[in-house]
């Protein structure tokens, strides 16, 4: 597997220096958060896109993601949602990443309703994403946490251009184990995102495995399968301004994934 980290734990960091802390600590990908107050979003033109191309080439750095923040199961017209992915797989084309994150942010709207919503957006889209080279992920998020709930979905896309986003934390605080979660995501995962969190009560990130979250299961899921994806850490430094700065807890940090893959060998 190959480990990446999100620049969600890095906020407003310069390209140059998200490059160099990857490749420092032994990283091999990076997941960009593509929002406007990061040096990454749809907003930046096509030299600018070009040198972050560039940065991550001479790093031997890939650039997994672009973390967008399009809500595809939200009440509303389709046409600015199916815009903004479409903003989103542009950019991640440009830059060569596999991947644009969405959530699912369907709100107290009822299950049905909003799976149905979400699935006619992603079969729309798609299409579009795979001519691009590029896939959108589902993230297991907010109104569909839960592995079971992205599933249903996905299963009504059927399409290879959309697949799942496993973020364990999420599929974990909707009580769902990752023995369970595994089978149901693993026909449209993407790849996941690992972190660790304190409690249910208290979700401030934390070093990883000095939390409570499942990572040794879940690795050793992903390891018994034979699934040799991405293992991307999403620290939410973002959110969690007291949390400890990321760059000087990375280098354990893959130590820690290291060893789980090699436990789970």
């Amino acid at each position: 597997m190959k480990l990446a980290f999100s620049t969600l734990g890095v906020p407003g960091l310069p390209i140059a220096d998200v490059v160099r802390l990857a490749a420092e600590n032994g990283y091999h990908g990076v997941e960009l958060r593509a929002h406007p107050e990061e040096p990454v979003h749809p907003g930046i033109g096509l030299h600018q896109r070009a040198d972050v191309v560039e940065e991550f080439k001479a790093a031997g750095v890939e650039i997994l993601t672009v973390a967008g923040y399009a809500r595809v199961a939200a009440p509303g017209d389709d046409e600015p949602v199916l815009d903004e992915i479409h903003s989103l797989l542009a950019l991640a084309r440009d830059l060569g990443a596999s991947y644009v994150r969405v959530f699912p942010g369907g709100g107290d709207q009822p299950a049905d309703e909003a799976d149905a919503v979400a699935a006619r957006r992603l079969a729309a889209a798609a299409p579009h994403a795979t001519d691009m080279g590029v896939r959108i992920l589902l993230e297991t998020h907010d109104s569909h946490r839960r592995g079971v709930d992205a599933a249903r979905v996905l299963g009504l896309v059927d399409h290879r251009g959309a697949g799942a986003l496993w973020d364990v934390m999420h599929t974990w605080l909707g009580s769902e184990d990752p023995v369970a979660t595994w089978p149901i995501l693993a026909p449209h995962l993407g790849y996941l995102q690992v972190k660790d969190i304190a409690s249910p009560d208290d979700t401030t990130p934390l070093a990883l495995g000095t939390g409570c979250l499942p990572l040794a299961e879940t690795v050793e899921q992903l390891s018994r399968a034979g699934w040799d994806g991405w293992l991307c850490w999403e620290y939410e430094k973002r959110w969690y301004e007291r949390a400890a700065d990321l760059p000087p807890l990375l280098e354990a940090g893959r130590d820690h994934l290291a060893r789980l893959l090699a436990q789970s060998a």
